[in-house]
């Protein structure tokens, strides 16, 4: 078959099967033109999951009868220089409106300021009719209808009106996030009506972040703000235990555009990997500031991902100033549990606590509570055992070692605090009761604090491996017989990149000729290894991720396991000096508000939720 060349229709329909992958790829283009333009309102309306309509009002800088002629042609852009290593704007290819509209029904109405009238042009399954007059204001109005109607083929690959809308609205939430100073409007018919006020100042991007994500979120978020060799970051994470099983909520921008980049997403992943499994994910919305020489955008048709000249160097700030943001929350937990715990107290609910008629408990004269018929009790023993057999050989199991330290001296409910010694100086409280012989109860100055014993025992055992793995390193076992492990010679240079990386983890390895690696020493805290299969996981990783974490995680992954079996377990049951014990010393360290595996390890409540559950508020 002799060559020839396409039609124009035909380039515009394979140009759109890269840019334009579904109605939401077309939201995001119209919306990164609508801010490119200057606007500072922007309506979005929907319907059939934008297959059947998707309109973009805004009132930006808009376009004349010459100017709206050349935007629905290929290559014609107002945004780029002749340098395209220095992307200034969010939109640049001049690609999306001839694409969109060889696959769909495309009407566009501008108008600039100080026009007598505004321009129309329509452009169907690739024909473009002629400039017409149009009323409107100054800005620019976009209207497309019938999506992929042009290519059928294509439109039987879009998943449902619900599926497809619920894209197009986190296309919108990564643009709203993004831009505080515009005011968007959502509607059509198939999503309910949302509106964002634009809003300034110094707290701009946290109260946008509340019109997108909750209150909630930012009840959580701990404020990132880092800068290193002329690269900033900027934002909000929130704490682990406030996490998602997806990564949905994660929002990255790179100059303010919003991407979706496997290395950012790794170095979210490595900051949390202490505190959330694998299969939980963090909430962040985090903003890097680069010089755009430095980045290139034009990695890919649809301008999600990005490429950095120095990726080490973003990824190192990220994971630094994430774990820096995390650390310095302390023992802070995120309020997910006390509000959950608030609704299973009240009234109604069939599964919540006993009412007063059917309890065992009687009130002295002093308002006490006392269990009926025992004339006192100690909450952290068996009424039918004696102190002295629980106190074993301290707050461990046999052969765990007690609390090397506290943080204060610890405080005996024995000798009840009075209401003043609770105050700041425990932010934790002190400990009033043990309940199923796991959760320990602390009274603080405005409320109170239920403590899992277990995951908060793992929780400091695990922070102090660490920091004696920190301090003294990981010991390397050195193998009598070096293991040689054959592989593609890309693989094997690949890994002797990160030599140095390794071994800080106890990992030694060596070039042994074209293709083959010699494994001398592997960490001892790992045991026995399949250096094959570490290393055939490590090349995965580092391709994918562009680091060599994976040993270091490993190691953590047994630490934490360590510190979950050296931890005292539930159904020990503790005195009252220990409780208090385990209390200081979680104010004392870091993370501790969160176990190993993302969970809380304390709820608290405060004093005015309590009342409200029994009218007084």
């Amino acid at each position: 078959m002799p060559v020839r060349r396409l039609s124009e229709n035909m380039v515009n329909q394979i140009a759109a099967g890269e840019v334009i992958e579904r109605p939401a790829s077309v939201v995001r283009e119209l919306l990164d033109n609508a801010v490119d333009a200057g606007a500072t309102r922007i309506e979005i309306v929907t319907a059939g999951g934008g297959k059947n309509l998707i309109r973009i009002t805004d009132n930006g800088q808009g376009m004349d009868a010459a100017d709206l002629e050349l935007a629905v042609e290929r290559h014609c852009t107002s945004k780029l220089t002749d340098d395209l290593l220095n992307i200034q704007s969010l939109g640049f290819r001049g690609e999306a409106l001839p694409s969109i509209g060889s696959i769909s029904r495309l009407c566009i109405r501008s108008r600039t300021a100080g026009s007598a009238s505004g321009w129309e042009i329509r452009v169907e399954g690739g024909v473009v009719s002629p400039l017409k007059p149009a009323a409107l204001n100054q800005g620019t109005v976009v209207e497309v209808a019938d999506l992929f109607y042009a290519t059928p083929a294509r439109l039987k690959f879009l998943k449902t009106d619900r599926a497809e809308a619920n894209a197009v609205t986190d296309v919108v939430k990564r643009t709203i996030l993004a831009h505080p100073e515009i005011r968007f409007s959502v509607s059509g018919s198939d999503r309910q009506a949302g509106e964002y006020p634009s809003v300034s100042g110094d707290t701009a991007l946290l109260r946008r972040l509340e019109q997108v994500l909750g209150k909630e979120f930012c009840d959580n978020a701990l404020a990132i703000e880092a800068e290193r060799e002329g690269v900033t970051l900027a934002g909000y994470a929130a704490l682990p235990t406030y996490n998602r099983g997806n990564q949905l909520q994660q929002f990255v921008y790179v100059n303010g555009r919003p991407v979706r980049d496997r290395q950012l997403t790794g170095a979210i992943r490595g900051a949390y990997a202490d505190f959330l499994s694998r299969y939980r994910h963090p909430v962040v919305a985090l903003f890097i500031g680069i010089n755009p020489k430095l980045v290139d955008v034009n990695v890919h048709p649809a301008k999600a991902e990005v490429r950095f000249r120095d990726a080490g160097l973003v990824r190192g700030l990220i994971v630094g100033a994430l774990r820096q943001a995390i650390s310095g929350a302390g023992h802070r937990a995120s309020t997910e549990g006390a509000g959950s715990m608030l609704d299973a107290f009240r009234p109604g609910r069939s599964d919540g606590p006993p009412t007063a008629s059917s309890s065992n408990f009687k009130f002295d004269a002093t308002g006490t509570h006392h269990p009926t018929g025992n004339a006192a009790y100690d909450w952290t023993t068996s009424p039918n055992r004696p102190v002295e057999q629980e106190a074993g050989s301290g707050f461990a199991e046999n052969g765990q070692a007690a609390f090397a330290a506290t943080s204060a001296p610890a405080a005996d409910i024995r000798e009840p605090l009075e209401d003043e010694q609770v105050g700041q100086a425990l932010p934790l409280g002190a400990a009033r009761a043990q309940l199923h012989k796991n959760y320990i109860v602390a009274q603080t100055d405005d409320g109170l604090v239920i403590v899992d014993q277990h995951a908060a025992h793992e929780r400091l055992v695990y922070e102090r491996m660490k920091a004696q793995i920190a301090a003294d390193g990981v010991a390397g076992q050195m193998l009598l017989i070096p293991d040689i492990v054959d592989m593609p010679e890309e693989d094997a240079n690949r890994l002797l990149d990160h030599t140095d990386t390794l071994k800080q983890f106890g990992l030694t390895i060596e070039a042994f000729g074209p293709g083959a690696v010699a494994v001398r020493e592997t960490p001892a805290l790992l045991g026995e290894v399949d250096s094959k299969a570490l290393l055939r996981d490590l090349v995965d990783e580092i391709s994918e991720w562009g680091s060599a974490s994976l040993v270091g995680e490993k190691i953590d992954h047994v630490a934490a396991t360590m510190a979950c079996h050296g931890s005292v377990r539930s159904g020990r049951r503790l005195l009252p000096a220990e409780m208090n014990h385990l209390l200081r010393d979680m104010e004392a360290t870091p993370n501790s508000g969160q176990c190993n595996h993302g969970r809380p390890t304390y709820i608290e409540l405060k004093l005015a939720d309590i009342e409200r559950l029994f009218g007084r508020r």
